[in-house]
């Protein structure tokens, strides 16, 4: 992290950011030098690298620069560990920091021809930021440079290494790996019941290998049909119960798409099944199929064997295109943004440059369509099949999404670390593949930003609704910044089976554990807890905007100079003291109350109306 930024490693700080402005765009070069020496000076106290635990020194370079966007070139030392980048720069006036974990490092780029006297290298990461560095060649040639040293730990799994969250063994008070417990979460739905059944076909993952070992399917479907059923579904992915609906039995389901290919093969088992689902909802005789696909890309899938549901199959069945992209336009569109927004913004075509990576876009495409699932299941009170293609993409963030609308525990932040296990982690998103932990291969084309846009999402959310939320922004950025980092073992691997397999939970710290020790950091002060409210979002283009707080945070110009989750927490201290004081004062009333009362038998107990405050 940048001192003129934020920091990345635990125990570090980031501050939101505003929209960008005419006048913080025109700051000249030597105001922006200011601003980020200032800023490092307000963490001199840091200015030593804290080495975690199992973290260790592995190579320090003398005399480097770093070519700081912002600042200018500044000289110092490098100091790369089997986890981080750490630069620090010494002047007359102030200090200046950087702190990367290694794992927010895409790819390392030698700049310039051999023969020159200055090596220069080129970081370009997953968080948005490019960085360059130089330095004089080595005189011992059999030494290896610095960033040599930086690309064996940056990529360790390239390398034949462990990453980093198989070394790192910081004890926490609380234990993040059982946060989550399938069991649990579908007894607080209310599963199982008349209609909904838990299924232990999957226990050793011979069914489906991504799904997860528990399962909630319709009750009178038994495990036999289920395989049969699962025969006709990509990869084995069957609809499966992700949420219910308490009041009218309306279910969201996820699945992938049905393998119909060229000739519209059909399975009596796949129709029984999702008649079954619309049966267990006595509410509606309709069922709702919710393709995320653009219908062009769902037809041609039949030419590889897949498809989707032809509505002469499934009687009483409605199939709806949702139009959202694949993983590869999603990797294209956050490349034209990074180009837009690091490491300068023009300013004069800002609006036209930000069109035409159609970020924004994409993202009214997935929350229109999350809405869309939301509305049929509370209004319509219908159950709802959702799929993509294999459905552990874009059927991830329309499921999660859409559930965040319509219950309100998964907007508390146990609740959303919850969401996060269920519907991401545990039903197979790909997260080795679509982040590449660990893996020098920065082309593969399974990388895409699925995850990056459902954060983005649920953003966008927060900023309509500010008060609907226990989390601020910073509980955001934090897991977008572990998403990468490394560190913990949470987003590691690709499926429930590959972690359990990998002991993952056995010999990795889970990010909830590090979050759910300082919660004050990650606590919204005007989160009003309406468990029972559903969201129902604005999502044309002109309700939303471009993430300031994450995409351009890195950029001085686009930052308040005082950390804002800092005044949350002061909000928070305040909100306690005034609502302690409130509660003394009830007490106080009450007792009074009780005290005339007694002394006038016979008279009437006024009751008292609870004294609720808002910050």
């Amino acid at each position: 992290m940048e001192k003129s930024g934020s920091v990345d490693s635990l125990g570090s700080k980031r501050s939101s950011s505003r929209q960008p402005s005419v006048d913080s765009l025109s700051r000249d070069h030597s105001e922006l030098k200011m601003i980020c020496f200032q800023q490092a000076i307000r963490d001199s106290d840091k200015e030593e690298l804290q080495l975690l635990p199992n973290e260790t020194v592995q190579d320090m370079a003398q005399d480097v620069t770093y070519f700081c966007p912002f600042t200018g070139a500044l000289r110092g030392t490098v100091t790369v560990t089997n986890y981080r980048l750490f630069f620090k720069s010494m002047d007359r006036d102030s200090t200046f920091m950087l702190d990367l974990p290694l794992g927010v490092v895409s790819r390392v780029e030698r700049i310039g021809n051999a023969s020159s006297r200055d090596v220069s290298y080129g970081l370009v990461c997953k968080d948005v930021r490019n960085l360059r560095f130089a330095h004089k060649q080595m005189e011992d040639t059999l030494r290896k440079s610095i960033f040599e040293v930086l690309m064996k730990f940056a990529f360790p799994v390239s390398n034949g290494l462990q990453i980093f969250a198989f070394e790192y063994g910081q004890v926490f008070p609380e234990n993040g790996w059982k946060v989550y417990d399938a069991l649990s979460e579908y007894k607080r739905q209310g599963i199982p019941n008349e209609s909904w059944r838990i299924t232990k076909v999957n226990d050793h993952y011979e069914l489906c290998d991504t799904y997860p070992s528990t399962l909630a399917v319709p009750v009178n479907i038994p495990d036999e049909e289920l395989k049969r059923v699962a025969a006709f579904r990509a990869k084995g992915r069957i609809p499966v119960l992700s949420w219910i609906h308490p009041e009218s039995q309306a279910t969201v389901t996820r699945c992938s798409q049905p393998m119909v290919g060229v000739n519209g093969k059909r399975s009596k088992e796949d129709e029984k099944y999702l008649q079954a689902i619309m049966d267990a909802n006595a509410q509606s005789h309709k069922l709702f199929i919710f393709d995320a696909r653009p219908s062009v890309n769902a037809a041609a899938n039949k030419m590889k064997g897949g498809g989707y549901e032809s509505e002469d199959a499934y009687q009483n069945a409605e199939l709806v295109f949702l139009d959202i992209h694949n993983i590869h336009v999603m990797r294209e569109s956050l490349r034209k943004l990074k180009e837009v927004v690091y490491p300068n913004i023009e300013d004069s075509h800002w609006l036209s440059n930000l069109e035409s990576t159609h970020w924004l876009e994409h993202i009214k495409l997935i929350l229109a369509g999350a809405l869309r699932i939301a509305d049929k299941v509370e209004s319509g009170k219908t159950s709802v099949v959702v799929h993509c293609s294999d459905g552990w993409d874009r059927t991830a963030q329309l499921t999660s999404l859409s559930m965040l609308m319509l219950d309100g525990y998964y907007r508390t932040i146990r609740g959303f670390e919850v969401l996060l296990e269920k519907e991401w982690l545990s039903f197979g998103h790909r997260f080795q593949l679509r982040i590449g932990h660990g893996d020098k291969n920065h082309t593969d084309a399974d990388r895409s930003p699925v995850f990056i846009q459902f954060i983005d999402c649920v953003w966008q959310l927060t900023r309509q609704f500010p008060a609907a939320f226990e989390f601020n922004e910073y509980f955001l950025v934090t897991i977008l910044d572990h998403l990468y980092s490394c560190l913990f073992g949470t987003f590691l691997c690709n499926s429930e089976q590959q972690r359990l397999k990998e002991e993952i939970p056995k010999r990795t710290v889970s990010l909830w554990s590090y979050i759910n020790s300082q919660l004050e950091d990650f606590t919204n002060p005007l989160y009003v807890n309406y468990s029972n409210h559903v969201l129902f979002p604005a999502v044309s283009l002109r309700h939303l905007e471009l993430w300031v707080g994450y995409y351009i945070r890195w950029n001085p110009r686009m930052r308040p100079q005082e950390p804002i989750h800092q005044r949350y927490k002061e909000l928070l201290a305040k909100r306690a003291e005034l609502q302690k004081r409130v509660d003394e004062l009830q007490r106080e009333v009450a007792n009074r109350s009780a005290s005339s009362a007694s002394e006038r038998p016979g008279s009437p107990t006024r009751s008292i109306t609870p004294v609720q405050t808002f910050v």
